[in-house]
């Protein structure tokens, strides 16, 4: 089988690779389970060490993978790749590491030695989305070697140069070859490696459906599984917050990367008094926007990734406008039709309607005004998705009240989509379950085993 990357800019075909035969995926594992204890066997500090020469390695490489990136994906140009929070994250992962995986020690005496130790899982899967290609696969893969796993990193189809970029960074730093591959599988072998043990844990980033096809594979194995999937983000402007900082966050937070993003505002909720003015700035700064190449430096919204993608924002728009809600952005004029997509803000929108409650993954937000605190928590939770809510007030007690009854994985006060490394990562609901980054992200990659040692 061949996996093809179309470029969103043109539609041509970007670049296309053989996925491996069952018989070579299995080769590759084996490959990967022998360097495993190896790599197990060398000190952290060692182990750290390397992570990070191959993070630094990377970013050697930026000046190249940045236009690589508009070319798979459509981001523009200008912001510059992802190399800052790449690294922001691999290195706060490394700083922790020592502690987070430090052994719990709890009785040394004459009589006995009892403790607890972290000990890798073996072999990782790495499953990653195209939207944020590198800073999503760091996240696991970085603090997945630190812990003295193997890992086998399994990119999507449509940014396959990722995975190789990474390899050939970590390899060029000094990690063994067989200790982190990138591998090309199609899905039915993905599918029948899990099933039959090959990994130790697997981590997907990405669809709903992809997450359920995992929880099928991993049924009965009792292999690990952290799964990232879906979101509906929704943000509640409250009427003491500052209305322009909310704006300029929620909007940046709803279009950027052309609003490919998995902690993406998808739903704004504003308090009835300052709902008009909201409105008024939010129409504003999405009109101010430049659709177009993404290679173009003076581009600021490239074309989702893929045609299909934006067809199902376009229908979502469109279904809603049928059922009364209000459009104000009048078509860009880049607009083709294909994968360069008009950012759009919609009023008089109901939770009817699929554009509030469906996973848009799209440049679309609706808003809505509510009278009080009950009824933004109450339309807040009223989604079958859990995995950020932005709140904007000066009351950090009454966000902390509201927080606490937040179905959701992470709440933000005055900021949001953003991915703090300090923090576990983490969703309820259909956005899946695990955690990574942070000192739990370890704990997941690893498992605790117990020595009950009596002294003779």
């Amino acid at each position: 089988m061949t996996i093809t990357c179309v470029s969103p800019i043109d539609g041509s075909v970007y670049a296309t690779r053989e996925t491996l035969s069952r018989a070579d995926a299995d080769a590759a594992v084996a490959r990967a389970k022998a360097a495993q204890s190896d790599w197990a066997a060398r000190s952290l500090a060692e182990r750290i060490e390397l992570v990070q020469a191959g993070v630094a390695a990377v970013g050697a490489m930026n000046d190249d993978i940045v236009p690589e990136i508009a070319h798979q994906m459509g981001r523009p140009v200008r912001y510059g790749g992802e190399f800052g929070g790449f690294n922001e994250r691999a290195t706060y992962m490394a700083s922790i590491a020592k502690d987070a995986l430090a052994d719990i020690e709890i009785e040394d005496s004459d009589a006995f030695r009892r403790v607890i130790k972290r000990v890798p899982h073996g072999v990782v899967l790495v499953v990653a989305p195209w939207n944020y290609p590198y800073m999503t696969a760091i996240n696991t893969v970085a603090p997945a070697l630190i812990a003295g796993n193997a890992v086998m990193l399994k990119h999507a189809s449509q940014t396959p140069l990722v995975g190789e970029r990474m390899a050939a960074a970590f390899h060029s730093a000094g990690i063994p070859k067989d200790v982190f591959q990138n591998i090309f599988l199609d899905h039915q072998t993905t599918s029948d490696l899990i099933a039959d043990r090959a990994f130790g844990f697997v981590n997907f980033t990405g669809s709903v459906g992809g997450g359920q096809a995992m929880e099928r594979a991993v049924a009965g194995t009792f292999t690990g599984v952290g799964l990232e999937l879906g979101g509906k983000d929704p943000g509640y402007v409250m009427e003491d917050a500052d209305l322009d900082a909310a704006v300029d966050t929620l909007i940046d937070g709803a279009m950027f990367n052309a609003g490919q993003c998995c902690c993406g505002i998808e739903r704004i909720y504003v308090a009835e008094p300052l709902f008009d003015a909201f409105v008024e700035k939010a129409v504003k700064v999405v009109n101010g926007y430049t659709l177009g190449n993404p290679l173009d430096h003076e581009t600021t919204l490239g074309p989702m990734a893929h045609v299909r993608f934006a067809n199902e924002v376009r229908a979502q728009i469109a279904e809603a406008v049928a059922d009364g809600a209000t459009a104000h952005i009048a078509t860009f004029a880049q607009d083709d039709g294909g994968a360069y997509l008009t950012p759009q803000i919609l009023t008089n929108v109901t939770h009817n309607m699929r554009v509030m409650r469906d996973e848009s993954f799209g440049p679309v937000v609706g808003i809505m005004s509510v009278k009080d605190d009950e009824e933004a928590i109450r339309l807040m939770n009223d989604s079958d998705f859990g995995l950020t809510a932005s709140l904007w007030t000066e009351d950090t007690v009454r966000a902390e009240t509201i927080a606490d009854q937040i179905e959701t994985g992470t709440v933000f006060m005055n900021r949001a989509d953003y991915l703090d490394p300090a923090l576990c990562w983490t969703g309820c609901k259909n956005t899946g379950r695990g955690g990574g980054l942070s000192i739990i992200g370890y704990h997941n990659l690893t498992r605790p085993k117990s020595y009950h040692l009596k002294k003779a």
